[in-house]
């Protein structure tokens, strides 16, 4: 079925060819993006565009608790705890107009984004050889 918006459709694909890595970076950019945008519809009194950001940044929250491989193990929970408190201090924030609440959740996701990016490079720098019995680093 051809896509009427050739636009749309390219970054469909751009979206669903990207590694695992890129598109958690591209959510946590994503809903900090949104965040900030809603801090300035609030300042401007326009409460319309502050919960249509609010609830674009929760969307994406939703997406990445629901994303999580939970056979991490402790990690996933930890991360899905912070994700659903993210999610919950959003929505408080667009109950209470709450300037406090969004940058809350934004600094925590700006901490989160550069740790998984830092990670990524790490990990993407070393080169990861198994040995009998042991797993070697080198870089």
């Amino acid at each position: 079925m051809a896509t009427a918006d050739p636009c749309r459709a390219y970054q469909e694909y751009q979206v669903q060819t990207l590694s695992q890595e890129k598109l958690v970076l591209m959510l946590y950019d994503g809903a900090i993006k949104f965040c900030s945008q809603a801090l300035k519809a609030l300042e401007q009194k326009d409460y319309a565009r502050t919960n249509n950001y609010l609830l674009r940044a929760q969307d994406i929250l939703n997406e990445l608790m629901v994303s999580l491989n939970r056979e991490a193990g402790e990690i996933a929970d930890n991360l899905h705890r912070l994700y659903d408190f993210m999610y919950r201090w959003l929505v408080e924030a667009n109950v209470k107009k709450s300037a406090k609440h969004i940058i809350d959740v934004r600094d925590i996701l700006v901490g989160l984004r550069d740790a998984w990016e830092e990670a990524t490079r790490r990990y993407h720098s070393h080169d990861y050889r198994t040995q009998p019995g042991s797993l070697s680093f080198r870089g």
